[in-house]
Parts: C-alpha cells; sequence; structure tokens
C-alpha cells in the first residue's frame, strides 16, 4: 500500500525489527528445507510488491504475502523478510522496468521520491509497514487465537489459519491504513475498502491453496504445521 509517508512508520518498521531480533529468527534458517523457499521468497515477492507502480490512481494495491511468510518462517523471520522484500523493491522502482511516468497527484506523493530518483526511506518503511509488517502481526494474532479456541485439526489450520486469518488481516489492514492517509485524488473511501476487500479474499484463497499443498507435499516448508499437532489420533 502506497500511504503518506511519515516518520512514526519508520519507528514502527525498526520497533518491529528490534523485537524479531529478539527472538534470534536467522535460527529458521539451520533448518534445511526452509533454505531453499526462503531464498525463492526474496527473489518473487519484491516484484510482486513492485507491482504497486502499475496501479493507476496512486492505489499501491498488491499482494502481500506477509501472512503466509509468518506460517512458513514464523514472525521474526517475517518481520526481516518483509524488510529486505520492501528494499528490494525499492531497488526495482530504480534499476527494474523502465515505466512511462505518473503525474504526482499529492504532496505526500511528491515528498515520497527523494533527489537522486530512490523512494524516500518513510515511503519505503511505509509499505514495509502497511504490505508485511501490520497484516503478518495481525495474522500471528489471529493464529494464536484460533489455536488457543479450536481443536488442533488439519482443516482449522488450513481455513483458519492460513484462509480466514489471512483475510481478516489483510482486511484489517486496510481499515486501520483509510485512517491513517490521505487517499489519492478521485478515489473515494468506497473504491478503497473495496479494492483492499477483494485483495484480501484473493490473498486469503491464494494462501489457503498454498499451505494446502505444502501441507501435502512439502510440510517441512511450514514452520507452524507438524503432523504431531494437527494429524493425531485422538
Amino acid at each position: 500500500m502506497e500511504l503518506s509517508a511519515t516518520p512514526w512508520h519508520t519507528t514502527a518498521v525498526a520497533v518491529a525489527l528490534l523485537l524479531a531480533m529478539a527472538f534470534k529468527p536467522w535460527q529458521v534458517l539451520w533448518h534445511g528445507p526452509l533454505q531453499s523457499p526462503w531464498l525463492m521468497t526474496l527473489v518473487l515477492l519484491p516484484w510482486v510488491w513492485w507491482a504497486r507502480a502499475l496501479m493507476p490512481s496512486g492505489m499501491g494495491l498488491h499482494m502481500s504475502g506477509a501472512c503466509l511468510l509468518v506460517l512458513m518462517f514464523g514472525w521474526p523471520m517475517a518481520m526481516l523478510m518483509s524488510a529486505a522484500i520492501g528494499l528490494l523493491a525499492a531497488v526495482l522502482t530504480v534499476y527494474g522496468p523502465v515505466l512511462a511516468p505518473k503525474p504526482a497527484t499529492t504532496a505526500a506523493a511528491l515528498s515520497a521520491q527523494a533527489a537522486n530518483g530512490w523512494p524516500a526511506w518513510d515511503a519505503i518503511a511505509a509499505q514495509i509497514l502497511w504490505a508485511g509488517v501490520l497484516p503478518g502481526t495481525l495474522a500471528l494474532l489471529l493464529g494464536l487465537a484460533l489455536r488457543g479456541c479450536l481443536p488442533r485439526h488439519l482443516f482449522i489450520y488450513i481455513l483458519g489459519r492460513a484462509f480466514f486469518s489471512t483475510v481478516v488481516a489483510i482486511a484489517l489492514t486496510s481499515l486501520l491504513a483509510l485512517g491513517a492517509t490521505n487517499l489519492p485524488v478521485g478515489l473515494s473511501a468506497g473504491d478503497w475498502l473495496l479494492g483492499h476487500w477483494l485483495m484480501a479474499w484473493g490473498e486469503g484463497i491464494a494462501t489457503g491453496m498454498l499451505v494446502a499443498i505444502f501441507v501435502a507435499f512439502r510440510p517441512q516448508w511450514l514452520l507452524t504445521y507438524s503432523d504431531q499437532r494437527y494429524l493425531r489420533k485422538e
């Protein structure tokens, strides 16, 4: 999401990263099977985040992937990866495919571009926060609530943590973002919410499908899943 960039975005991202570092997230990569999907994600997701440059009206609508990252690598590593993905997406805006320039329609859009052509750091931090840190954190909290309140069942994990939590996390993030930004010129609040609501459902379906495939064929790619927890006989 491309929002009005302010210093508090940088502060929020810094706090999330400091909390994540306290859990030593790099230890996740000691688990050999996670190394390949980790690298593949860092290659693919920056292009997905960069795709906001293709959107009209400055809406910055694109897939997040943060909820899937939490399920695959855990919350601490997902936070570090969100920061890395945001930085790589900024690199793509400078060195990636050349697009026809779009006129800046707001003061925030003008301030989001540094004089040397690089996005301003606060603009990068805003995308990291709204596309990575916040939906990933909300997905974690919703997942923990579901795990504590519902039986340990495979379909609870796939439909609850992968699908439902993703839809709600992305939708809640869009609501919070609506109150924290000035909408682009010509874009109404209804259009904003509709676009992100549809994106929430799309991302929920994609995350649920990928998690179901991973459970069946690559359960070792999901740090939050184990056969002992979700397939044990009662």
